[in-house]
């Protein structure tokens, strides 16, 4: 999957970061150390880290991801990524 949206909420900017939904490439999660949970009456998961953003894009520029762009969605940080695939 080359697509990639992290986010965090503005009052937590020092982590936990969302990495990823329950679609995400189980090994970029592994990678980055993601753990899979369900919040209380969600229908969907979620992968979160306790590491702010900042850790996150360093972790996955790394392995090639690269930022395409970054909004603030009302308490909300939101950035987006791409991976080229071969």
């Amino acid at each position: 999957m080359p697509y990639m949206l992290i986010s965090t909420q503005i009052r937590l900017e020092n982590g936990p970061t969302n990495v990823g939904d329950e679609y995400s490439d189980p090994d970029v999660m592994n990678y980055l150390g993601a753990r899979k949970t369900t919040m209380l009456g969600n229908n969907f998961s979620e992968y979160n880290v306790d590491e702010p953003p900042r850790v996150v894009l360093d972790k996955l520029e790394k392995i090639g991801f690269r930022l395409l762009s970054m909004t603030g969605v009302g308490q909300t940080l939101v950035w987006c990524l791409h991976r080229e695939t071969e």
